[in-house]
């Protein structure tokens, strides 16, 4: 019996696809299988440890939308309700490994271990780390300790979380880090081993999701344009990553003011790569003046997890301060 893992433990196995599925043609590309080679090693797992496994779709991480994200989120309800389940394991593409698990972060319950994987060698290549990392989440699943701590990724024998974690490197086995924070946890042989702590977590139950909600990335002589052009009625919702601590060149000044007076929320992060986006400056364009304008700063969240804060949020039916409260919430 593995060291942490007390019975047998059910776990549910969704495979969604991605480079950990793929395998490399004589010409060096990797492609897509026509079916997962991970299904056919489950025998490498000889421990005290109960899959259901299933392949619930296969896409390239590039294909994945929020609804295919709700598809998962549903499917874990599900087993949760009805299946007695004792975790989950999601194996997935990692360019848009981050937002899935973040989107699982904020719309199901965190007792239950969720933990996301992937790889960044296809199954056939030279060191290939697919198995390696679908081996350790499926031991961070399994483990007691893995309750309460949100959604997970593990990859490269560390544990992170869905909040903090994104991809850093096109190519390296070692891609996914958290800044400023590090990981939570570590593979070590046969066992995890966690030491961090999440701080409260906010979730938000949906079943629909708003769509057209936008990602702008700010620039030096960043002109009016694109916010002019996202001045439409299918437009829900816009998240900008501001330059440093949270300022816009005051060119587009005008065109944000539109989208915020049309109802428009406009949430705000860092593009920087450390740090918090905060209302520090207070010169034209500055984080003081936007914030007076109304545009919500979102602390500690990159583009990408703001867009799917901002999304969920919506989706859920929150307007105004409590839409604000929910974005701007560092514990969440």
């Amino acid at each position: 019996m593995v060291k942490g893992v007390l019975q047998m433990k059910k776990i549910l196995v969704l495979h969604t696809g991605g480079t950990i599925s793929m395998s490399e043609n004589e010409a060096g590309e990797v492609i897509q299988n026509e079916e997962n080679p991970l299904l056919k090693l489950t025998h490498h797992f000889d421990f005290e440890i109960d899959l259901v496994v299933e392949d619930i779709f296969n896409l390239p991480s590039p294909h994945i939308a929020p609804q295919h994200m709700l598809q998962l989120k549903n499917r874990i309800q599900k087993a949760v309700n009805e299946e007695k389940i004792d975790g989950v394991v999601i194996t997935h593409g990692t360019d848009t490994l981050e937002e899935t698990a973040y989107f699982l972060d904020l719309t199901l319950p965190n007792n239950l271990p969720v933990v996301l994987t992937g790889a960044m060698r296809s199954s056939n290549e030279i060191g290939s780390d697919g198995l390696h990392n679908f081996q350790s989440a499926i031991l961070t699943a399994a483990s007691d300790n893995a309750k309460d701590k949100g959604v997970l990724i593990v990859m490269n024998d560390e544990v992170h979380t869905a909040r903090y974690v994104t991809k850093t490197h096109t190519t390296n086995v070692a891609t996914f880090r958290t800044p400023t924070f590090g990981p939570i946890g570590l593979i070590s042989k046969n066992h995890v081993l966690f030491f961090q702590e999440l701080i409260a977590q906010t979730t938000a139950d949906v079943n629909e999701l708003t769509e057209e909600v936008f990602l702008v990335k700010a620039y030096a002589g960043m002109s009016p344009l694109q916010f002019e052009l996202l001045d439409h009625p299918k437009t829900k919702g816009v998240v900008i990553e501001a330059l440093g601590a949270g300022n816009l060149p005051p060119q587009t000044l005008p065109a944000i003011q539109k989208l915020l007076d049309k109802n428009i929320p406009i949430v705000l992060v860092s593009r920087c790569f450390n740090g918090i986006a905060e209302d520090v400056y207070h010169y034209i364009g500055g984080g003081v003046e936007l914030k007076e304008m109304g545009v919500i700063f979102c602390r500690g969240l990159n583009g990408q997890k703001a867009r799917i804060k901002l999304l969920i949020g919506l989706s859920a039916g929150m307007h105004n301060q409590e839409l604000a409260e929910f974005v701007n919430n560092a514990t969440s």
